[in-house]
Formats: C-alpha cells, structure tokens, sequence
C-alpha cells in the first residue's frame, strides 16, 4: 500500500511539474511585443529630434550694450526695500534684481552658481529680519537698466523682482 501510494504521488508529482512549462511561443509573442514598441518609441524620438532648435548664446547682463529698451513703465514697477548683507559676491549697487529667496544657504548658494556659469554676475545677500538668502543675478545704479535686466530674467525665472538695498 505504502509503495502504491509513493508510485501515486510520484507520477501526480511527474505530471504537475511536466504539466507547468511555459510555454515557449507566450514569451516569444510577449518579446515581440515589446521590441515592437521600442521601435515604434525610437522612430518618434527621431522624428523629435530632427526638430530644428535655435540656440542663442548668453551673453552678461551688466553691460548696457545688450539690455533692451523698457517697455514698461519704470515709475510703475515695484521695487522692495530690504537691509541685506553680502553673503558672496563682488558688491552691490542700489538697484539688484533677484531671482530666487531661499531659507537655506545651499539653496541659495546652488542657484548662484547656475546663473555664474549662464554668465551673470550672480550674488547671494542674507536678510536676517526675514531669515532669508536673497540670490541676486544682477545690479545697477539706476532703475531703468535694473527693470530692464528684470525684464530679460523673467523669461527663465518669472518670479524675478526688485531690490532697493538701502
């Protein structure tokens, strides 16, 4: 009876495990599938980039020379007072433009550097009455060439405002 029983469970055992196999044509057509997409994927990325793109080069925003006439009224323009100190940079003059406030120096300090490298003459500034890190990417003496300079700015960083450093 014991071998009788072995001899079953045996063969049910033979037979489930020969009875699993995947079989080979569901992971061929699962293959197919895939390698389909991936194709069809790869001719749309083509098709993407064979679109022709205008790259224009940077240029520093502290000359005169390449800021464009206001076309906003300057009187207009809000400008925000603060009492800043320098953080890091080479100075500032009475009108800077900002283009990002940060709690955190780093953040402050990484913003910095990506205007750096796009050619600007970026500076970080420290209001301890708001605890806050002021990433300025340009300054001037006048208010017509700060609005101007915020006006080009706001094409990458809409949020960019005036600063009056008293």
């Amino acid at each position: 009876m014991k071998k009788i029983f072995v001899l079953g469970l045996g063969l049910a055992l033979a037979f489930g495990m020969s009875s699993c196999k995947s079989s080979e044509s569901a992971y061929k057509k699962a293959y197919e599938k895939a390698k389909q997409q991936q194709v069809a994927e790869g001719a749309q990325t083509t098709t993407e980039s064979t679109k022709k793109v205008e790259v224009l080069p940077v240029t520093s925003q502290t000359t005169t020379a390449t800021v464009p006439v206001a076309t906003t009224d300057v009187n207009s323009v809000r400008v925000q007072t603060e009492n800043v100190t320098l953080v890091s940079g080479s100075g500032l003059k009475a009108y800077s433009v900002v283009c990002g406030s940060f709690s955190l120096k780093a953040n402050a300090e990484g913003l910095q550097k990506t205007l750096t490298n796009a050619g600007y003459n970026a500076q970080v500034v420290f209001n301890a009455q708001k605890n806050m890190y002021r990433v300025v990417a340009s300054t001037f003496d006048e208010k017509v060439t700060a609005v101007q300079s915020r006006d080009i700015l706001r094409e990458n960083y809409p949020d960019a405002w005036l600063l009056y450093v008293k």
